[in-house]
């Protein structure tokens, strides 16, 4: 579906947060890392040249010869507003996702109250615009109060101000597959996307890590492939039946690879994402009992990892989601158990990817902007966001500088919360800009104040 298609689907962001006017002047950059650095001059939020000979603007911002991609787009973040203020804001979320070269972010449902009601979701989309510092797009609920027992008014929410265009219970799965069938049902007609968040709870009760010999060794009840598996090949089949699109969030196992290669072999909209944690990250760390490492699903073992960066690579997997989830200290410095499973993910997923398929060369920057903002603005169907970098496109863009080592510190990361799994870890590829319609809204690591001072 094209942008133009799609543009009447989401409410028009230029009302509350316009492009920025006059002239930006984005010196020493190299679009998708080809080539010698050249400037690009953006005007009205557009790009208008690219190796312009403009030697001046109302703004200039040095790109340090970094790379330039277009604005990063996460499909599943928790933004924790509204009713866990104290772990995260909208505010404090949009400035981590600057921070992170994201343009726009979608914020699941699992706030409290649970955003089931139209009034919920318009009230996180216009503080979102109020910020502007990302776009920040409400994700409705699939069932009231994620309880999985009634389908909300996906209809209501999807015409309101906010324009649902996703549904999840994400933090649940919707396990009973009359209701997933209903919801599905009624997807199609609204044409909106629904992402499942893939466990059957009757074989995960009191699980905390993956089963397998090190939850075996340290005492810890184990989380089955089968859990995840066995709900993506009911959904994926149920997609194929009643012809809506459906989405896997963060898909963890081998076994889950091969059921969307199926799928898609066999033409069911089936779409799937991979988290940064799961790309980089396997159970051996919790060795350590660390509350930090506790995830929903659970960091698997070395063959599940392997298999899921050759998904992404081949495209069997389509987009890389960061299920950034804040987390105050007190709900994980406690036994593992009892850990509230969640990782922090906007400003380092870019590195990690950077560090996984980049540097060893087994991809080049565009794979990165394919995976990280082309692939979930159209499975989104987002407009104006994922777009190429090019002349007479809008200027959601972020400027990324590899060979800049910086160590990951929650104390110094834009969330509230600190929960990153990643602490005192090094990278060396770094967000030098991120720039929204035009506005630049991180630069040089820092990022803007928000444009209403909410």
């Amino acid at each position: 579906m094209s942008n133009t298609q799609t543009e009447n689907n989401y409410p028009a962001t230029g009302e509350l947060a316009p492009a920025q006017a006059g002239t930006l002047l984005l010196k020493n950059v190299r679009p998708y890392g080809e080539g010698e650095p050249l400037d690009v001059l953006i005007t009205d939020g557009v790009i208008t040249e690219i190796g312009t000979e403009e030697t001046s603007a109302d703004r200039e911002v040095d790109g340090q010869g970094g790379v330039l991609l277009p604005g990063l787009v996460d499909m599943h973040v928790h933004l924790r507003e509204p009713g866990r203020e104290d772990t995260e804001t909208i505010a404090t979320g949009s400035a981590a996702a600057a921070r992170g070269g994201f343009t726009a972010v979608f914020t699941m449902a699992n706030t409290q109250p649970v955003m089931d009601q139209p009034v919920i979701a318009e009230s996180v989309w216009f503080k979102g615009q109020n910020i502007n510092l990302c776009d920040v797009h409400p994700v409705g609920s699939i069932t009231k109060g994620l309880q999985g027992k009634e389908i909300t008014e996906i209809g209501m929410m999807a015409r309101s101000e906010a324009k649902v265009r996703m549904f999840s219970d994400d933090g649940k799965c919707v396990d009973n597959p009359l209701i997933m069938r209903r919801a599905i049902e009624y997807a199609r007609g609204m044409d909106v996307l629904l992402a499942q968040h893939c466990e059957d709870p009757r074989l995960t009760e009191g699980a905390c890590a993956h089963e397998g010999e090190v939850a075996a060794r340290l005492g810890l009840r184990g989380w089955p492939r089968v859990a995840e598996e066995s709900i993506v090949a009911r959904d994926a089949i149920l997609a194929r039946d009643y012809g809506s699109r459906m989405h896997i969030c963060h898909a963890s196992t081998e076994g889950t690879v091969e059921l969307v290669k199926w799928a898609k072999d066999h033409g069911i909209p089936l779409t799937a994402e991979v988290t940064p944690h799961h790309l980089l990250l396997t159970d051996e760390r919790l060795e350590s009992y660390d509350g930090v490492y506790r995830v929903n699903p659970p960091l698997r073992e070395q063959r599940d990892t392997l298999a899921l960066r050759d998904a992404l690579l081949d495209g069997t997997v389509d987009c890389v989601a960061t299920d950034h989830a804040p987390h105050g200290s007190e709900e994980k410095c406690c036994e593992f158990e009892h850990a509230r499973p969640g990782m922090l993910g906007l400003e380092t997923s870019l590195a990690i990817i950077a560090e996984i398929f980049v540097k060893p060369g087994l991809a080049d920057w565009r794979f990165v902007a394919k995976v990280m903002s082309e692939r979930p603005a159209e499975i989104t169907r987002l407009p104006d966001h994922g777009r190429p970098v090019a002349v007479g496109e809008p200027a959601n863009l972020t400027v990324v500088k590899p060979g800049e080592t910086w160590t990951v510190s929650g104390a110094e990361l834009a969330s509230k919360a600190s929960n990153t799994p990643y602490e005192g870890m090094e990278f060396d590829t770094k967000v030098v800009a991120t720039i929204l319609r035009g506005r630049v809204t991180c630069e040089d690591g820092e990022a803007a104040a928000p444009r209403t001072g909410a």
